[in-house]
């Protein structure tokens, strides 16, 4: 039996900068810190806003479907993380089920796998089962930005020094993100791609993000067949993410294996990927799917449908290393996403936690360090502290 909780805080963090108007999930998170009576504390976060999770986890208690989440950790034994999973679910029947109050949740979920791990001395991919392969294989997302005014030119070249620097620390699957809407024509954007593999040579495997471009499965189509002579991995993000019936079609279709899925909560929004957009590879975030107690269902759903699990990771360093550690532990998952702060540049992703983890010949080491095996820098807390 673990130390029960005793402790919990929620704390909003946000940088100071603007950037309203572009993509970057990393300018804020929000943090679950669970402490025992021993002095040992889980962190979790949540890839969802902030404030608005704070205040759906401190909610007052209305009735047995609408509770406190806060009343029902207290007094728990972190080791019970399955149990204590549902009893949160059961508990928030009304208010949660699906998006904002599985975010929170999964916030919860990863702070009680850092947590348990500490008690118990043991690393959290070990409370998933174990290990399935000796080696991690991340994959390094590449995104200049959103195009705020630049050129296609600036954008790429932009993208090709980002390309070298993910190479020259190690990495050996990149994904290229061409968010570049109106600035190009489709089949300008097919020359973008083309371009890209040229840049890095036939020897790195190369995934493409198209930033949900297309409403029309026949025109997405149509750009997916320009480039599969280049040898892309994947194709992510085609169409507009709740089209599950335009995902079957293209992904019948496609010479390249479509993905979908990254904004998905829990196993049962999963299922409906699988069944209906029948795609061939799931990307949840498992800061807002269910955290780690969820993808690692999802990840035994995917592989009993023959499909594979590549999760979804830009947000800090706690939602890195749960990327590592579901891979540990979870066989249909050839990849995660793992977003570098040597290549993209993010005040949160770089100094919130630490240690980061290095990459050899395209791999990472199994995490040793117990729970997440990261641990919270309170400087850039206060720092970056939304104050209320």
């Amino acid at each position: 039996m673990g130390s029960p909780i005793e402790r919990i805080e929620v704390i909003p963090l946000r940088i100071p900068e603007d950037k309203s108007a572009d993509s970057d999930g990393t300018v804020d998170t929000v943090l679950v810190v669970l402490g025992d009576a021993e002095g040992r504390i889980g962190i979790g976060e949540s890839d969802a806003p902030p404030e608005v999770v704070k205040a759906y986890i401190e909610m007052p208690t209305a009735h047995i479907w609408s509770r406190n989440s806060t009343h029902m950790l207290l007094g728990s034994d972190p080791v019970e993380i399955t149990a204590i999973w549902e009893r949160l679910y059961d508990g928030t029947l009304y208010p949660g089920r699906r998006g904002l109050g599985i975010h929170a949740l999964s916030a919860i979920d990863i702070a009680l796998h850092d947590l348990a791990g500490k008690q118990l001395g043991l690393p959290a991919y070990k409370l998933m089962g174990g290990a399935r392969r000796e080696r991690l294989r991340p994959y390094c997302t590449i995104f200049p930005g959103m195009p705020m005014g630049r050129t296609l030119r600036q954008l790429l070249d932009l993208t090709f020094r980002q390309f070298e620097r993910a190479l020259a620390i190690g990495f050996r699957t990149l994904k290229m993100e061409v968010l570049y809407f109106d600035l190009v024509t489709d089949r300008e954007l097919a020359a973008a791609v083309a371009e890209g593999r040229r840049a890095l040579g036939p020897d790195i495997a190369m995934a493409v993000d198209f930033g949900y471009r297309w409403s029309d499965w026949r025109q997405a189509l149509a750009t997916l067949e320009r480039i599969a002579e280049h040898d892309i991995l994947f194709a992510e993000a085609t169409l507009q993410h709740d089209d599950l019936v335009g995902h079957a079609r293209l992904a019948g279709r496609s010479p390249i294996p479509v993905c979908g899925a990254e904004f998905a909560a829990t196993r049962f929004e999963i299922k409906e990927w699988l069944d209906v957009a029948k795609v061939d590879i799931v990307q949840p975030d498992i800061s807002r799917c269910g955290g780690l107690t969820e993808i690692r269902r999802i990840a035994e759903l995917a592989a009993m449908g023959g499909a594979q699990v590549i999760p979804h990771g830009w947000k800090t360093g706690i939602l890195a290393a749960c990327g590592r550690h579901f891979q540990a532990a979870c066989p249909a998952s050839p990849l995660f996403e793992f977003i570098s702060p040597k290549v993209y540049e993010s005040p949160l992703r770089e100094h919130l936690v630490g240690p980061e983890p290095e990459v050899k010949d395209g791999t990472m080491d199994l995490p040793s360090g117990v729970g997440l095996g990261v641990e919270l820098d309170w400087g850039v807390v206060e720092r970056y502290r939304v104050k209320t």
